[in-house]
């Protein structure tokens, strides 16, 4: 791959990292460079060295692990499960899907265990998964067991068909109490493991309505149920950050909280036709037990 520095002063391990966020994060980047993989003008380079405008940049890049799915019996909350999809109700703290560098303790691997059919979908390493939660997300996910279950379910996502509605606290008291969030989401031009609001960035809309107000010696929470419209990543924390409203505990767009050890956030209620009869279904999880206990601390 070859590229041309479009500016002056800028790092290479930064410049590789704007220029294919696709392929690329800064630190893999860093063991490109290392490795002798990349050059800079013909010459071998560091990953803090200042390109000039026009520098040539070729970077050669290692071809992809193949990466086995495997069985692991992990424990999981099923819901709902017919001969087409699984509804799971997902802990924080577990990964969806693998990827390289984390190839095992995900949701498809302890979905393998269940459901062994899921190996047998195109996509191997994330088959059936038609939507993601964050790995500290709770709450429900679909999840279809074959190839035409995961079209007709990628088909209600694109039309808007799915219902997906989430619990967040947040910080402060969110005005009006109702509305609808629409600002552009993509990569954070600086930070690039975040999102952000951004001018270029993809359409993104997020319904909310606050549930109640609460307080904790002064300082002001709002309990809000969110329908995200769209589906960009990290939509509901970067929407609500750039309002000045982070989602509490959220420690990449907010801080941390002693109210909870991870960031306040429940897929809560999700809603789909079934993708043979066609019947719509309706899922409700309950909060568990951190983020139950977080309200308790507020009084609520």
């Amino acid at each position: 791959m070859e590229l041309f520095a479009d500016q002056d002063g800028e790092r290479l391990d930064a410049f590789l990292a704007r220029r294919c966020e696709q392929k690329l994060s800064r630190s893999f980047a860093h063991k490109l460079i290392a490795e002798g993989l990349v050059t800079v003008n013909g010459a071998p380079s560091k990953p803090s060295h200042r390109l000039s405008r026009g520098d040539d940049i070729v970077v050669l890049l290692p071809p992809p692990e193949v990466m086995a799915l495997e069985a692991e019996p992990i424990p999981l909350r099923i819901i709902y499960q017919d001969e087409d999809v699984i509804v799971v109700d997902k802990p924080a703290g577990l990964t969806v899907h693998p990827a390289a560098g984390h190839p095992r303790g995900t949701l498809v691997n302890a979905l393998l265990t269940v459901c062994p059919e899921l190996a047998n979908i195109r996509g191997t390493l994330r088959p059936g998964i038609v939507h993601r939660l964050d790995k500290d997300t709770s709450g429900l996910l679909v999840v279809a067991k074959n190839e035409a279950a995961q079209a007709s379910l990628a088909r209600q996502i694109k039309d808007r068909e799915v219902h997906k509605l989430y619990l967040a606290l947040v910080r402060g008291r969110v005005e009006p109490p109702q509305g609808v969030i629409d600002a552009p989401i993509g990569r954070h031009p600086r930070r690039r493991k975040r999102m952000a609001v951004v001018e270029d960035g993809r359409e993104a809309q997020t319904r909310y309505r606050v549930r109640e107000l609460l307080d904790d010696d002064g300082v002001p929470y709002s309990l809000v149920e969110v329908e995200p419209l769209t589906g960009r990543t990290h939509q509901i924390r970067v929407h609500f950050a750039s309002i000045g409203r982070p989602v509490v505990g959220d420690r990449l767009y907010g801080k941390a909280s002693p109210l909870v050890e991870r960031q306040f956030l429940h897929a809560w209620r999700l809603g789909f036709r079934l993708p043979v009869s066609g019947r719509r279904q309706e899922f409700e999880s309950p909060l568990p037990p951190d983020l139950a206990a977080a309200l308790e601390a507020l009084g609520c």
